[in-house]
């Protein structure tokens, strides 16, 4: 049976929270192109835990499960699977933006310096580039994403732990299309302003959505046959480790709406 008070609850809370936080910035003139502020960017993780809060805040008022699977981790092999994966996608797609004249690689990150000096206001001491492209790289597939997991549980939690089985009802090809609008336009007014696809904010939003409803079925799928919320905050928070890794600052030029497109999807 659809859990129709649930699920509507569930989303609007989800959306009233978020919009709320982040139209509160925007009029208090935070600026989220460039390199956001740092407030900025601690507000924007807090964000990301909005869907579990709400799970929370419906589960109890329904007196029903946050998770209805669990909360088991499951077997090994997919969190190797897309912890080797990822970083070779990423490699494709940003391989695919040079190849076809949507970004040049930058390995002395002169245009990657420029961009933080503006963004910031500041001159940036001498960088090394080589040390500098090793130390994001390394980072960016060993302790980033057990870091970037953890926050992105707390969307999962919502999103996948909360409201995908409760849209299964309706069939999964309109439950996992509804999920990953949902998903999408949650993000909206920050790209609306800029945070992600900078100068496309109309654009933006659409290229979001179906971003984000191409990415949910691979998610829901992993995350139905495994049962397990932890294993879609584990591929959400490697895909935002990778996004936030090296290929921002070797190729910090890739047009944004088409270029380097995945790096925009799961920037947040």
């Amino acid at each position: 049976m659809l859990d129709k008070k649930g699920i509507v609850t569930f989303v609007v809370i989800t959306l009233v929270i978020t919009w709320s936080i982040e139209a509160a910035l925007i009029a208090g003139g935070v600026s989220f192109t460039g390199v956001p502020q740092q407030f900025a960017q601690l507000v924007i993780v807090a964000v990301m835990f909005v869907p579990a809060l709400s799970a929370l805040i419906v589960a109890r008022i329904f007196k029903d499960k946050v998770v209805p699977y669990g909360w088991h981790f499951g077997p090994i092999k997919p969190y190797i699977f897309v912890f080797v994966f990822t970083p070779a996608l990423f490699a494709l797609v940003y391989g695919l933006t040079i190849l076809l004249g949507l970004g040049s690689l930058d390995l002395d990150l002169s245009t990657f310096i420029s961009m933080v000096e503006r963004s910031t206001g500041q001159e940036l001491p001498p960088i090394d580039p080589a040390q500098l492209i090793t130390a994001v790289f390394v980072g960016s597939v060993t302790f980033a994403p057990f870091i970037n997991s953890f926050a992105a549980l707390g969307e999962e939690i919502g999103w996948r732990g909360y409201l995908l089985p409760r849209l299964m009802p309706l069939g999964k090809v309109k439950a996992y299309l509804l999920l990953g609008v949902i998903w999408g336009l949650w993000h909206a007014p920050l790209i609306l302003v800029g945070f992600n696809y900078p100068g496309f904010p109309v654009a933006g939003v659409f290229m979001f959505v179906l971003f984000t409803t191409a990415l949910s079925v691979l998610m829901n799928e992993l995350t139905l046959k495994y049962q397990s919320v932890v294993l879609a905050g584990w591929i959400h928070g490697v895909l935002n480790s990778q996004g936030y890794g090296i290929w921002r600052v070797i190729v910090p030029d890739a047009q944004p709406l088409l270029g380097g497109g995945l790096a925009y999807w799961v920037s947040r």
